[in-house]
């Protein structure tokens, strides 16, 4: 009777333990496989994380992949099974966009990978520093503030109609709002009556009714609001499309200093700048570039999209003439490595030079992320310059090997000397449909 049962035990411990081995591998290849992967025309991409188990391999279309199992050599074939303890690659042979769907034992489905091939295409890294101008769809609620009337008395007409900081005001009494005095015009006109306002909060469009309240300091009415309506600063232009003079810059969005929220863009406007000093970062400080618009000339482009992962647009005619670049092959970001890079980056007048820096990490899984691989700065004149990177070298071209691979985006604040860049495959699709186009036809 003991040894029946003992059987039994040692029977469920397997199973259990042959469980924990199938979940592991299983979990392994979800966190491994990303869901969307892009490869140029020729190009191939190799994997090689382990599992014990058979996965079967196959894609819903043909003629689009090849799977190569490298040990057997298996070549121009849309379905494989293989083992994943040894290697197998992808490879790209034309244009299109496939399903590569992968089932553990050909039977519990592991994931499905979209693969875009895209043929090979160039841009114009830049590294030019350039003024940024753009006004808001809209009226952005960066505060809320009291009013006390004539009597003394003091109200919160804002807070008490629900409206909150990040909130977008596009309407008041129907009236589109394109600047503050749009709307300071309706709280004159108002008498004291409610305000109907039309607010952007999230994804949501609400209705509000506001009350204003005659302020005892100037004898007129008051919303008790803050609001913002234009930012400008000074950033870098990443590249530019020598076809469709599409352009990304920055490589994350514009944010508003008191909200954090993305400012979204009625109209906007790059221009020329050039840089006049720099204030070098330290640790737990960042540095900045300073520097002056060149509104005296035409505008270099116009901005139709803010997004977090940067500023995008179309070249006014002829503006590339004024513009310092070089062609580069795009690389995607199966074609990275960690390793020596440079980045194209103006920090003195508007000279734009090239720099040292290693890539030191890159995060495969992180396409849609402006942090997609961390960079250090090894250049020593930059180094002594601005003490790595700086606010207003966002957007700066990260160049390896012959190919435009990505721009850089952030600092980390306790290491002025490293940060983080996104892959130039997510600006150029960005660059792309903000100007209505698909990536493929683009390209």
């Amino acid at each position: 009777m003991m040894n029946s049962k003992n059987k039994r035990k040692n029977i469920m411990i397997f199973l259990t333990i042959s469980v924990l081995v199938v979940l592991l591998s299983y979990s392994q290849a979800l966190t491994v496989i990303p869901e969307q992967l892009t490869l140029a025309e020729g190009d191939d991409f190799a994997y090689d994380f382990k599992s014990p188990f058979l996965v079967s391999i196959k894609a819903d279309k043909e003629g689009i992949i090849s799977l190569i199992k490298e040990k057997i050599g298996q070549k121009d074939t849309s379905t494989l099974e293989v083992g994943l303890s040894n290697p197998f690659s992808l490879r790209s042979l034309k244009q299109g966009c496939v399903n590569l769907k992968m089932n553990l034992f050909g039977l519990i489905p592991v994931k499905t990978m979209e693969i875009n091939v895209i043929p090979n295409k160039e841009v114009v890294a830049c590294g030019n520093a350039i003024g940024v101008k753009i006004r808001t769809k809209g009226l952005l609620v960066i505060g809320i503030s009291d009013v006390e009337d004539t009597s003394g008395n003091k109200s919160f007409p804002a807070k008490q109609s629900g409206i909150k900081p990040g909130d977008m005001i596009l309407q008041a009494n129907g009236n589109d709002l394109v600047s503050i005095n749009d709307l300071i015009e309706q709280i004159d006109e108002s008498d004291g009556q409610d305000i109907h306002l039309s607010i952007k909060h999230g994804n949501e469009i609400v209705e509000r009714y506001i009350k204003p309240v005659k302020s005892s300091d100037d004898n007129r009415y008051h919303l008790g609001l803050w609001v913002r309506d234009s930012t400008a600063g000074i950033g870098t232009l990443t590249f530019y499309d020598p076809d469709s003079k599409s352009f990304g810059a920055l490589g994350h969005g514009i944010t508003d200093i008191d909200t954090g929220k993305i400012m979204p863009v009625k109209e906007g406007e790059i221009l020329e700048s050039t840089i006049l000093s720099v204030k070098k970062g330290k640790q737990g400080a960042p540095g900045e570039l300073k520097g002056i618009f060149m509104e005296q000339r035409k505008r270099l482009g116009v901005i139709n999209k803010n997004s977090e992962f940067g500023i995008y647009g179309k070249l006014e005619d002829n503006a590339s003439s004024r513009i310092e670049g070089k062609l580069y092959p795009v690389a995607l970001k199966s074609q990275l490595k960690e390793g020596p890079a440079k980045i194209l980056s103006n920090i003195d007048g508007s000279d734009v030079k090239e720099y040292d820096v290693e890539i030191q990490k890159v995060s495969r899984q992180k396409l849609d992320s402006a942090k997609g691989m961390v960079i250090k700065v090894t250049d020593p004149r930059l180094l002594s310059l601005t003490g790595g990177i700086v606010q207003g070298m966002s957007g700066s071209p990260i160049i390896q090997d012959g190919r435009i691979v990505g721009a850089v985006t952030h600092v980390l604040v306790n290491d002025p000397t490293r940060g983080y860049g996104i892959f130039i495959e997510k600006m150029l699709k960005n660059a792309i449909s903000s100007n209505g186009q698909s990536f493929e036809k683009a390209s």
